[in-house]
């Protein structure tokens, strides 16, 4: 985290997951949690990217609170463990009652352009109140459609679709100025 903070000057958000899998964590690894989030924001990094939940699949409010209590002042965007609910609507009620800053979805799907249309309703139904974000299948050929149909004012993209090995730099910075010229032909504010 440190030799990336002092190479890069983008806002870096650090992954704080204790494990590979599902997104019920023990008390430790709760515990581990919290402890990375001070090594993370010791090194430097800008906010965090987390997500909790119950083995029913709603959102874990007390321990996902307590984790963007212990980031603040630092933003916090819970990840697309959210697209695991059985029930979107309720799920984004209890990620905005954590005090989240950001949601990082796929809309329920496995890539967002599959569910433009949840995404959408989603941003209605954040009134603002975080920052709804589309991640998964966002390419520079599909990104600026995403944002006018969802009018969305951030996306993620990953890009592993475009570039598949981590040798293809040349390849994946060409993509990334693609997608931000696609964007700049889109509505993001």
């Amino acid at each position: 985290m440190r030799d990336s903070r002092d190479r890069v000057r983008l806002p870096i958000f650090a992954m704080v997951r204790p494990r590979g899998g599902g997104f019920v964590y023990s008390a430790a690894e709760f515990e581990e949690m919290k402890r990375s989030i001070d090594v993370a924001r010791d090194a430097g990094m800008d906010g965090f990217v987390l997500g909790l939940l119950f083995g029913d699949g709603r959102v874990d409010v007390e321990r996902t609170t307590e984790l963007v209590r212990a980031a603040a002042p630092l933003p916090v965007t819970f990840h697309r463990a959210f697209d695991e609910s059985a029930d979107l609507l309720a799920a984004l009620e209890d990620v905005v009652a954590t005090g989240a800053t950001r949601l990082l979805t796929s809309g329920g799907a496995v890539t967002a352009p599959g569910a433009v249309a949840r995404v959408a309703e989603l941003v209605r139904r954040a009134r603002g109140r975080l920052i709804v974000m589309p991640g998964s299948g966002i390419t520079a050929g599909n990104v600026a459609e995403i944002v006018a149909a969802t009018g969305v004012s951030e996306v993620h993209a990953g890009l592993s679709s475009a570039v598949a090995r981590d040798t293809e730099a040349e390849a994946f910075e060409a993509e990334v100025r693609r997608l931000v010229g696609a964007v700049g032909r889109g509505r993001f504010a």
